[in-house]
């Protein structure tokens, strides 16, 4: 059986949509890639900032909330302090941390890098993404083999795709990584 490897790479962030009370209404929310830490006496409070779209409004999602100093690894506690881009990318594309601070989000633009699958033959393909993704796992099939919704469906229900842990391939969302097997 081949065995292969697709990447699904984001092009864009996590759209994030909140109520903005200058604007009125719902509005999409563009991280600023920066950090606010607050210290209350003998505890921290970690903040990453986004940005309405429109009016520039800032709303601070929760990091950490009156944490103490000496709980948090010192190197975490500097990328914080000095604005780590790539921890920030981090908490922008996690789309469980957004849901918790009450945004909603949406499914980013994304790509999907990795070989190309001969049609009928065997094979176990992993799929996996840097980030844990709100991507429905049929969506990046469909993608990828150019199928239909119907035949993606009558191809899992003929078991001629199948998650290898026993997901239902019908509902079930990539998260950072699954391996399905096409027979």
């Amino acid at each position: 059986m081949k065995r292969i490897r697709w990447e699904v790479r984001c092009l864009s962030p996590l759209p994030v949509f909140r109520y903005c009370k200058k604007c009125g209404e719902k509005t999409e929310y563009v991280c600023s890639g920066r950090f606010r830490i607050n210290a209350q006496r003998k505890s921290l409070d970690i903040w990453l900032i986004y940005k309405c779209r429109r009016c520039e409004a800032t709303w601070n999602a929760a990091v950490y909330s009156r944490i103490s100093p000496q709980s948090l690894d010192t190197e975490l506690l500097d990328r914080f302090s000095a604005n780590d881009s790539a921890l920030a990318q981090q908490y922008a594309m996690d789309s469980r941390f957004l849901h918790q601070n009450g945004a909603k989000t949406k499914e980013p633009s994304y790509e999907i890098i990795g070989e190309d699958l001969s049609s009928g033959a065997a094979a176990e393909v992993k799929i996996w993404s840097r980030y844990p993704l709100p991507l429905r796992v049929s969506a990046i099939v469909r993608g990828k083999l150019g199928i239909s919704r119907e035949e993606y469906d009558r191809r899992v229900s003929e078991g001629r795709i199948s998650g290898a842990a026993g997901e239902d391939l019908q509902k079930c969302r990539l998260g950072q990584k699954i391996t399905l097997i096409f027979s």
